[in-house]
C-alpha cells in the first residue's frame, strides 16, 4: 500500500505532467493564432493598398515584416512556457529532497 508521501509524491508529478501539458497546448494554440493574426492582417494590407506598379513589393515587406512579428512572439512565449516548466520541476524537485 502507497504511503502519504508516495501518493503526494505521485500527484505532484501528475500535476506537472498535466502543467506541461497544458502549457505545449498553450504554445500550439498561441502558434496557430499568431498566424491567423498575421493571415487577416495581410487580407487587410491587400485590400487597403491599390493595385499599382510597386504595390507588391510594399505587400512583401509588409508580409515579411508581419511574418518576422509572429515568429518572434512564438518563440518568446516558447521561452516563458519553458522557463516555467523548468521552474515547476525545479520546485518538484527541491520538495522531493525536503522530504
Amino acid at each position: 500500500m502507497a504511503t502519504s508521501e508516495e501518493h503526494e509524491a505521485r500527484s505532484a508529478v501528475e500535476r506537472a505532467t498535466e502543467l506541461s501539458e497544458d502549457m505545449v497546448q498553450a504554445l500550439e494554440d498561441g502558434g496557430r493564432a499568431a498566424v491567423e493574426a498575421v493571415k487577416l492582417f495581410l487580407v487587410t494590407v491587400e485590400e487597403a493598398l491599390p493595385q499599382v506598379e510597386g504595390a507588391r513589393r510594399v505587400e512583401k515587406k509588409i508580409t515579411e515584416s508581419a511574418l518576422k512579428m509572429a515568429e518572434q512572439l512564438i518563440h518568446t512565449q516558447s521561452e516563458f512556457l519553458q522557463k516555467v516548466v523548468d521552474s515547476a520541476g525545479k520546485s518538484l524537485s527541491r520538495s522531493e529532497e525536503e522530504k
